[in-house]
């Protein structure tokens, strides 16, 4: 399993449920890695899709504890025991863990990867993700080369996590 987000300094992801910023360049990363694959995420974060609807060409795994919930197209799970019998269903290498912040520190230790689009600056946020740089199990195996969308750096940068758990 994967894990694909876009964090600050802080390893801020959010404030009011919305990214820090939309950056062109990692909207097209984020797409080119997860089309055609299955993307879990939480509710709050499907809500923040244009739209409210699921990503296209996807398999969209959305967790909500509400039971109404509809997900528009997406596969819904109420608990995280749901969550991972329905990801037994799909080849490991082909999930990646969307967002947001509970997701990813849920589905954390069973990511043997993570796309980590660094952005160079703090934000004023309210959501964090786990810092990877204070994981031991975690490297930085590559730092992407420097990148500019208009004023702010940053870097397309891939984790490793040296002892995954299983599903």
């Amino acid at each position: 399993m994967k894990l694909i987000a876009a964090a600050d300094n802080n390893w801020a992801i959010g404030k009011d449920g919305e990214l820090l910023i939309r950056i062109p360049e990692d909207m097209r990363f984020f797409s080119r890695m997860t089309t055609g694959n299955v993307v879990v995420m939480g509710r709050k974060t499907l809500d923040s899709f244009p739209g409210g609807m699921p990503l296209p060409k996807r398999t969209n795994i959305v967790l909500t504890h509400d039971p109404n919930y509809d997900g528009r197209g997406a596969v819904v799970v109420h608990s995280e025991e749901e969550l991972k019998e329905e990801l037994k269903k799909y080849e490991t290498d082909s999930i990646f863990a969307a967002g947001g912040a509970s997701i990813y520190k849920m589905l954390l230790p069973y990511c043997d990867k993570a796309y980590i689009t660094r952005l160079d600056y703090e934000y004023e946020a309210d959501t964090y993700m786990p810092n990877l740089d204070d994981k031991p199990e975690w490297k930085l195996v590559t730092k992407g080369e420097e990148r500019t969308c208009f004023d702010l750096i940053f870097h397309f940068n891939v984790y490793e996590n040296e002892n995954p758990k299983k599903l």
